[in-house]
C-alpha cells in the first residue's frame, strides 16, 4: 500500500455521526463538542463573533489541525476560546487580512503543512506560528497568474483536484492553482455564491457568505443541499446555539460515532492517495486526518451507494472493493470515488468467491493475490485471474477476524478491541498460535485509555 499508510502504520507499532462538522475542529471522541463553554468574553475591541452577522475575513486549519478564524486584528482558535490577537498569532502583519489557507503537499515540501495568509497583494507563510524568512512576498511571485485582493482561499489536494492544488476566490471567479505544474485553470462557478472565506475540514470544503456557510464539492463547484446554514450553529459555539442533540441521545449511534468504544471495525482500507478509513456499522472514520480531528462520518458521504454493514474491503489496481454479503461494490479511486457502471455484482460473478459474509480481505502491496478469510480458513485468488484455480483452504490461529489490511509492514487481523500482525501471508498461514495482541485504540485511533 501507499506510504502515508505504511508511516501510519509504524506509527502504531512503534508508538462518528453527522454530515456536517460540529463546532471544534478538535472534537471529542464521539465528534461532538468538547464541555467547556464559551463565556463571550473578549478582548477590548474584538467584535462580538455571537452577534456579527458579517462573518469572518478569513478561516484555515492551521499546521495542529486546530480552526483558525480571522476578523480584523483578532483570530479566534477553535470553537470556544475568545480571541486573540492577530499579531500574537502571526507576527509581521495587521488586519484585517483577505484570505487564509493551509498547504499540504507531499510534493511540494517548500509549503508543505505552511499556513498562509494573503493581503492586498502580498502573502505571509508562518510554520509553527513564526513568520518564514523573505516573507511577505508578491503573490504573483509565489502563485502566478492569481490576482491580488482575493475573497478567500483552500487548499484543494490530489484526489479532489487532478494534483494538488489551492482555490482562489475573487468575485465569481475560481482559480485553480496548479502547485506541481504552476499552471492555473479560471472557472465560474455559478452555483456557489461569493465565498468571503473558506474552509477545508476533513475532507470537506465550505464556502461562507458572511455568517451562513455552504458545503461544496472543489471539482465541479456544486453545493450541497440543505445550504446555507449558520455557522454559528456549527463551526463556533455561541450559547443557546448547536445541533444534532437530539441524535446525541441515542445512545447506539453515539457507541457508533465513539472511536475510543469497544466496538470492533468491520474494515479497514486506504488507496494510492494516501486516504486511509475504518469502517464501523453504517459510518467510518479518516485515520489520515486525525491530526485535525475525529468525526465518524456515515458511509455515503464518501461512497454514495454504500450503505449498512461492509464484510470485507480492500484496495487493488487503483480501486476500492467493498463486499457486502455476496455482493461486490468496486469504486474508481481518482478525483472521487465512483462506483463503476453495472455494480455491485455477485461475489461470486466478479471474483469467483463462492462463500457469503466474509470476515475479512486484504491483498498485499505488489501482489495480485487477494486473501479472503471465514472463521479459521483462509484461501487465495489471482485478481488478474479471478475464475481460475483458487489456492488451497489453509487453517489459521483465528477462530473469528473482523477486518485485515497488508502494507509494506505486513498483515494486521483485527479482532474485536486488538489485532495481530504477521510478517507475510505465508507467516499467517503457517501459523499455530496467536502472536502478541495489541491495542487497536491505542496505537490507531490515538485513544488515551
Amino acid at each position: 500500500m501507499r506510504d502515508s499508510l505504511q508511516a501510519l502504520f509504524l506509527c502504531c507499532i512503534l508508538g462518528l455521526a453527522f454530515p456536517l462538522p460540529l463546532q471544534k475542529s478538535r472534537a471529542n471522541d464521539t465528534g461532538g463538542q468538547d464541555s467547556e463553554t464559551y463565556g463571550g468574553v473578549e478582548p477590548l475591541g474584538a467584535p462580538n463573533r455571537c452577534e456579527d452577522e458579517e462573518g469572518f475575513d478569513a478561516a484555515t486549519l492551521d499546521e495542529n489541525g486546530v480552526m483558525n478564524f480571522f476578523k480584523g486584528d483578532f483570530v479566534w482558535k477553535g470553537g470556544v476560546s475568545s480571541a486573540e490577537y492577530l499579531s500574537a498569532s502571526y507576527p509581521g502583519i495587521r488586519g484585517p487580512i483577505d484570505a487564509a489557507c493551509r498547504i499540504h503537499s507531499r510534493h511540494k515540501l517548500d509549503v508543505h503543512n505552511k499556513v498562509f495568509l494573503f493581503k492586498d497583494s502580498s502573502a505571509w507563510m508562518y510554520s509553527g506560528g513564526m513568520l518564514q524568512d523573505g516573507y511577505p512576498k508578491p503573490i504573483h511571485e509565489l502563485f502566478p497568474g492569481i490576482p491580488d485582493k482575493l475573497d478567500a482561499a483552500v487548499e484543494c489536494p490530489a484526489g479532489e483536484c487532478l494534483s494538488d492544488s489551492v482555490l482562489f476566490f475573487k468575485g465569481g471567479d475560481v482559480y485553480v492553482y496548479d502547485l506541481i505544474t504552476g499552471k492555473v485553470k479560471q472557472k465560474r462557478w455559478t452555483t456557489i455564491p461569493k465565498c468571503t472565506a473558506a474552509l477545508r475540514w476533513l475532507e470537506r470544503d465550505y464556502c461562507f457568505n458572511k455568517i451562513m456557510f455552504h458545503r461544496f464539492t472543489p471539482v465541479r463547484g456544486e453545493i450541497r443541499p440543505t445550504y446555507a446554514l449558520d455557522a454559528r450553529n456549527y463551526f463556533i459555539r455561541c450559547p443557546g446555539r448547536g445541533h444534532g442533540k437530539e441524535a446525541k441521545k441515542n445512545a447506539t449511534i453515539m457507541s457508533i460515532m465513539d472511536r475510543c468504544s469497544n466496538r470492533s471495525f468491520d474494515a479497514f482500507i486506504s488507496d494510492d492517495l494516501d486516504r486511509v478509513y475504518a469502517l464501523r456499522g453504517n459510518w467510518y472514520l479518516s485515520l489520515h486526518t486525525h491530526l485535525d480531528g475525529w468525526h465518524a462520518w456515515p458511509l455515503r458521504e464518501a461512497w454514495k451507494e454504500l450503505n449498512g454493514i461492509i464484510n470485507a474491503a480492500f484496495y487493488w489496481d487503483h480501486k476500492m472493493y467493498f463486499i457486502q454479503g455476496s455482493q461486490v461494490y468496486i469504486y474508481k479511486a481518482d478525483q472521487s470515488y465512483t462506483l463503476i457502471e453495472g455494480y455491485p455484482k455477485p461475489l461470486q460473478e466478479e471474483l469467483g468467491i463462492q462463500d457469503d459474509n466474509l470476515d475479512a480481505a486484504f491483498s498485499c502491496p505488489g501482489s495480485s493475490l487477494l486473501y479472503f478469510i471465514k472463521g479459521n480458513k483462509m484461501r487465495s485468488v489471482d485478481l488478474l485471474n479471478p475464475m481460475g484455480t483458487q489456492g488451497l483452504k489453509q487453517t489459521i490461529p483465528h477462530t473469528h477476524t473482523d477486518a485485515a489490511t497488508c502494507t509494506p509492514l505486513g498483515v494486521f487481523l483485527f479482532d474485536g478491541t486488538v489485532y495481530y500482525k504477521y510478517q507475510d501471508p505465508a507467516q499467517l498461514a503457517a501459523a499455530k498460535k496467536l502472536p502478541e495482541p495489541h491495542s487497536i485504540s491505542k496505537d490507531f485511533m490515538k485513544c488515551v485509555n
